[in-house]
């Protein structure tokens, strides 16, 4: 494939003496923990196999020559007096990297890039963040000699989603992509970047990537409603419990305090944040135990949840995750991602994978009218340069 990549490179931006180097940034799913990244919890994400390539070289023009064989989209964009501008489509994304780079003190410079990804657009598996950080890594390499640090790159790249892109979104997804590690999960508190590795092993079982096909925007989503409801609550329950820095610093003990609030829409998002931050403490203890039955009834549960209280879900999420889930050989399946549409996951058996295809197929397709994908891939390292 990258040497298909390297003649697409050479044709659109001509051959020259500089040195072209290649760099691959994963996708991740998110085992469990979803929407509580911005209320300070603990998520349980993995990087994964599929992902975005770059093929990228040195210009003299201080100019980011950008191609993608994923959208038609291409063109030439100048590193001076960098901002947003429409027209410029997903090209913004790497423009708002290479602002942010600046920003923190580190080199920019002209690039040529090709990319070319191979995760499905707009599924919800983080092609945004997967094509800041692997910008982030191509200036690193290119005009920084690797100085920085894997952690500065996730922070550059939610930088750039929530300040150049515009969607108020947390730290998982970027953090994951810069530092997954093969065959782990990694349990990250949000509220104090701290980490820790779970080898990912599931025994006898599989997971599995339910794509819904059904794509979804971030941007035009009610993403950012969501946020601003979570906020809402915690200015509620600071008039109760002012040392609270975000909603997931209250204990089970706690729950009570949840009734403080008075409008029913901003208190189930509270309960879903809270409650969620408590499953993702028994999932990691549950794959560490290798307890994977429990941590298919957690799926379950978180998905209850984000249907239910948080509402992110939508006809599509919730047609693929009920027939996962009826059936016999699944041990729990569940949104993922921001929602909205986009993807689930699901633990199966490991010989059940056609059945399983064949079944839950057939029936979203009947719901829905349209064709579910449904992908396996292995748990991958983060970014980095081929």
């Amino acid at each position: 494939m990258l040497e298909n990549l390297l003649k697409e490179f050479k044709n659109h931006f001509g051959e020259n003496d500089k040195e072209i180097r290649e760099y691959f940034a994963p996708s991740r799913i998110n085992i469990i923990g979803e929407h509580i990244d911005y209320n300070g919890g603990k998520v349980f994400p993995c990087a994964i196999e599929i992902g975005t390539y770059a093929l990228a070289r040195k210009n003299d023009d201080n100019l980011l020559r950008l191609k993608s064989l994923n959208i038609e989209k291409s063109g030439e964009l100048s590193l001076e007096n960098i901002e947003n501008n429409p027209e410029n489509d997903w090209m913004n994304f790497p423009l708002g990297v290479a602002k942010f780079v600046q920003e923190e003190g580190y080199n920019i410079g002209g690039l040529d890039i090709l990319i070319y990804g191979n995760i499905p657009n707009g599924s919800g598996l983080s092609s945004s963040a997967s094509l800041e950080i692997l910008i982030g890594e191509v200036f690193n390499d290119f005009y920084n000699d690797g100085k920085i640090s894997r952690k500065e790159l996730a922070l550059i790249g939610k930088s750039t989603e929530n300040k150049f892109i515009g969607v108020n979104s947390g730290i998982m997804d970027q953090f994951i992509i810069a530092l997954g590690k093969k065959e782990h999960a990694m349990l990250l508190d949000t509220n104090n970047l701290e980490y820790e590795y779970y080898p990912f092993d599931l025994k006898d079982n599989k997971l599995v990537i339910l794509n819904t096909n059904k794509r979804r925007e971030l941007k035009d989503s009610k993403y950012n409603e969501r946020r601003a409801e979570s906020d809402k609550a915690l200015e509620i329950l600071r008039e109760y419990k002012p040392s609270i820095k975000a909603l997931c610093d209250i204990d089970e003990s706690e729950l009570d305090l949840l009734d403080k609030i008075e409008d029913p829409i901003i208190r189930k998002r509270a309960t879903h944040a809270v409650k969620e931050n408590h499953r993702v403490a028994k999932a990691a203890k549950a794959l560490k135990d290798g307890d994977i039955e429990l941590l298919g009834e957690l799926l379950v549960k978180s998905n209850d949840s984000l249907r239910d209280l948080y509402e992110v879900t939508g006809p599509h999420l919730d047609s693929i995750t009920k027939h996962a889930n009826e059936f016999k050989d699944c041990l729990g399946a569940r949104m993922t991602g921001a929602g909205f549409a986009g993807c689930g996951i699901a633990i199966i058996k490991e010989d059940s994978f056609d059945e399983f295809v064949e079944y839950v197929g057939k029936r979203y397709t009947e719901d829905t009218g349209l064709v579910a994908e449904f992908i396996q891939s292995g748990i991958d390292d983060g970014v980095r340069r081929l």
